[in-house]
């Protein structure tokens, strides 16, 4: 049995790798949604006219990898008090947001999200948003699979973004 789940976390290169290295993820890919406008393009989703956000649709086994490990894995990527966008990357095209393909999700993400801010972990609210899931458009193909195409150009986008460091500040257990 396979599942969708789709989340934005800012620039989508950087969402891939942590999901596709899990036991029972079959797919991820970096792409478009939430927006406006169909088959947008990454420069047109970058200047903000589309209403999309960069996000990855994740196609998994929920036997082998449930939803709400997901949620972790999501949470623990990302600034989720940052509604404008993460880190080094600014605009509604880099804001954070969960966008959910059932009931269960819904309920999952919006409880995840509360235990999240209730855990004293922020100074600031959570301010990501659960959203129903839109059409999904995949991202150009040299988008796909970054890290793996260009992993040293990856590393240090990833480091150089503020991304690494703020990870390893809030989410890593010593």
């Amino acid at each position: 049995m396979e599942e969708h789940a789709t989340f934005a976390g800012g620039c989508f290169w950087c969402m891939v790798k942590p999901f596709d290295e899990q036991p029972g993820i079959k797919k991820v890919v970096s792409g478009y949604t939430g927006g406006l406008k169909e088959n947008p393009t990454y420069e047109e989703v970058c200047n903000g006219t589309t209403g999309h956000y960069e996000a990855v649709q994740i196609t998994y086994d929920p036997a082998v990898f449930p939803y709400k490990k997901l949620l972790e894995l999501y949470w623990a990527q990302i600034d989720p008090t940052d509604a404008g966008g993460q880190f080094y990357d600014r605009g509604s095209s880099y804001r954070p947001a969960i966008f959910y393909h059932s009931d269960e999700q819904r309920q999952l993400a919006e409880e995840s999200k509360q235990q999240l801010d209730e855990s004293g972990r922020f100074r600031k609210p959570v301010a990501v948003e659960i959203l129903p899931a839109q059409v999904f458009y995949p991202a150009e193909e040299h988008h796909q699979d970054y890290y793996k195409k260009h992993p040293n150009r990856y590393q240090a986008y990833h480091e150089g973004s503020g991304r690494a460091a703020f990870i390893r500040s809030h989410w890593k257990e010593d």
